[in-house]
């Protein structure tokens, strides 16, 4: 999409894409400055690490406490001294998702009841926001309790007014957000125990899976009549976002969202990159 984006707009500009381990994190974002990069995307497991490699941190990436989006900027040169290039860390992630939930599932957030999903990177990114966008009640799952329960208390100190909870609700909720990688394999177990919680239970389910298009949990969440939508949406406004941070232009969005949906689906193996 953003290669796409580059050709609409008549920009000389490239977007790659690199496969770097954990531990060469910082070699990587350093290389990308000596390389004068505009700037890099991150995904997982790169956006909590990258939290202390920035020069500075933009306030959405203070926010949302994850990187997605760096921009390198370069100081002005001094007789004196070289021109500098500084990290500028950015979350593009957290409106994204936001803006795909209305858009997608024409889904008001205010005052919603949620269950989310999962406790990495992008499921507290995804609680943060929604606590913020004020949703009345908001259920976090995760498969180490210890680490929903840390966002719960996280949320309660900065969002007092939303009620917040780890594990499964009794009642019905208007949202299931699945922000784990289950459901990337065909061969995936459901990222949702059934035991605990029906689908019929849900007006809605997102799933932040893109690839395949529909995972083994949206289908059954059709099947129960409820609506239904993926990741891609969430990932074409965060991308347009760090289109317009690189780039300093407006995003041109359908440009880019004709570019996501004309990439076909992977016919065999899937390798996890969270958006």
């Amino acid at each position: 999409m953003h290669n796409a984006a580059f050709g609409a707009l008549g920009l000389n500009w490239r977007y790659l894409a690199f496969e770097v381990e954990p531990k060469n994190l910082r070699t990587a974002i350093e290389g990308a400055k000596a390389m004068n990069f505009a700037g890099l995307n991150l995904t997982v497991p790169h956006k909590l690490l990258a939290l202390e490699m920035m020069d500075e941190l933009d306030e959405s990436a203070k926010n949302w406490g994850a990187v997605n989006t760096i921009k390198f900027v370069q100081s002005p040169k001094t007789k004196v001294q070289s021109p500098e290039v500084r990290a500028i860390g950015f979350n593009t992630d957290a409106d994204a998702i936001a803006k795909s939930l209305r858009e997608d599932l024409k889904l008001e957030l205010r005052g919603a009841k949620v269950l989310l999903l999962g406790a990495g990177g992008a499921g507290r990114t995804a609680a943060l926001k929604l606590a913020a966008e004020n949703v009345a009640e908001l259920f976090l799952v995760n498969r180490t309790r210890a680490k929903a329960e840390e966002i719960a208390n996280e949320i309660k100190n900065k969002f007092p007014s939303v009620k917040v909870s780890p594990g499964y609700p009794k009642n019905h909720v208007d949202l299931l957000l699945n922000a784990t990688s289950l459901g990337l394999k065909t061969d995936d177990a459901s990222p949702l125990d059934e035991t605990q919680f029906s689908l019929s239970q849900t007006r809605a389910v997102y799933d932040m899976i893109y690839r395949p298009a529909e995972t083994k949990l949206l289908a059954a969440a059709k099947k129960s009549g409820g609506k239904t939508a993926n990741g891609l949406g969430m990932l074409l406004h965060q991308g347009a976002k760090a289109f317009e941070i690189w780039t300093g232009k407006s995003a041109p969005l359908e440009v880019m969202r004709r570019a996501l949906a004309a990439v076909p689906s992977p016919a065999s193996k899937v390798s996890f990159r969270e958006h």
